[in-house]
């Protein structure tokens, strides 16, 4: 595939306020991961330097080998029984409103990590009353006994990304599928929460494949999108196909709302967990 270069507009601004710094040594003394870092995320500088970052747990390696995601992937350690206390007391001295979390894929745990989940989500609680909590999760295989080990915790908001099209899943998740992720959308919404997602825009999809998407977690239910731009973080993962002017994300966005759903944010350095506090 012949490479795509990416366009002038698409330039991010480069913050460097004090609380940057500030949340980068934290991290560091409480060893922790976030996907601000591991994901490569474009908007890393602006969201620190807010006092703000997205929180990973059970540890820094995948099970799974997707190919667009820069996290490190293979056989992980086992997870570390004090991580739940140190992301809650990070929360608590970073005097986050709306906290964010999200996790590697652990296929290799009996259930998944789900038990490690919601005790984290119980330590951020009891240590952090007054912020709300959103959590990204993995799929779970599926099996909604697990799921619902996190939704009993009662976070804020739940949110699980389909990530591209149908056509395009099996070419980039490695393991997940595009019917298990709509099944958790489905069923988040079903035990009464806002249903979150998002996904990635530039594989190569077209924009029938983007409005049968919408109408497909539309109707699993799910009431939040974001749709970003998928960058290339390394010559090893898969290429950029186009890089979608912002003009086009505006008009996914209204296109969303007018579907139906509640929240749309649509543009090129949008990911999952960008401005989510305005999703509460």
């Amino acid at each position: 595939m012949e490479y795509v270069r990416k366009p002038e507009w698409l330039r991010n601004k480069i913050y460097s306020e004090d609380s940057y710094g500030d949340v980068s040594r934290l991290i560091r003394e409480k060893r922790l991961n976030t996907i601000c870092t591991s994901g490569r995320c474009p908007n890393q500088s602006e969201c620190w330097s807010r006092g703000t970052a997205t929180l990973m747990i059970l540890g820094e390696i995948c099970t799974r080998a997707c190919k667009f995601c820069n996290t490190i992937t293979g056989r992980p350690n086992p997870p570390d029984p004090g991580e739940p206390q140190r992301v809650a007391d990070t929360i608590n001295q970073l005097n986050l409103k709306h906290a964010v979390i999200t996790s590697v894929d652990r296929d290799d745990l009996p259930d998944y990590g789900a038990r490690f989940w919601a005790r984290t989500i119980r330590a951020i609680k009891q240590t952090n009353p007054n912020t709300t909590i959103e959590v990204l999760i993995p799929d779970f295989n599926g099996k909604t006994e697990f799921i619902d080990l996190i939704v009993d915790e009662k976070p804020n908001v739940i949110a699980h990304n389909l990530e591209t099209v149908r056509r395009i899943t099996p070419l980039v998740r490695t393991k997940a599928k595009y019917d298990t992720s709509l099944s958790v959308l489905k069923h988040i919404a079903s035990r009464g929460y806002r249903a979150k997602t998002g996904i990635m825009l530039g594989l190569g999809e077209t924009e029938e494949e983007i409005l049968q998407l919408m109408d497909d977690a539309l109707a699993h239910n799910c009431s939040i999108l974001t749709i970003g731009q998928y960058m290339q973080p390394s010559k090893k993962h898969i290429q950029v196909v186009e890089y979608i002017h912002p003009d086009k994300f505006k008009e996914y966005k209204k296109i969303g709302l007018e579907k139906g759903f509640k929240f749309v944010e649509s543009g090129p350095f949008v990911r999952s967990s960008y401005h989510a506090e305005k999703h509460v």
